[in-house]
């Protein structure tokens, strides 16, 4: 049975970093004034996050305290600033 754990929390892992590396090449490919009309953090700020958050979340992994907590950040990322600036990009703020 701990083989399968093991195989479990490491699927966990790998897709949480996935997620991470979408966020961090979203994040990066968005332009700057985009994150402030929104009313967002700043560019480089949502880009440190997802990169610190990414990086953890690959050493350490995705349940621990400190893996929540950048599991959180990640999905901070995709669930609420990237619709808001994509709808900022797109003339849409129905935000």
């Amino acid at each position: 049975m701990a083989g399968f754990d093991f195989a479990l929390l490491e699927l966990i892992r790998l897709a949480v970093v996935a997620l991470g590396l979408w966020g961090l090449v979203d994040a990066l490919l968005r332009p700057g004034p985009g994150y402030v009309a929104a009313g967002k953090l700043t560019k480089p700020a949502w880009v440190g996050i997802t990169a610190l958050a990414t990086v953890v979340v690959y050493f350490r992994g995705a349940i621990d305290f400190l893996g929540l907590i950048a599991v959180v950040g990640i999905v901070v990322y995709l669930v609420d600033v990237r619709p808001a600036v994509r709808g900022v990009q797109r003339g849409n703020n129905n935000w």
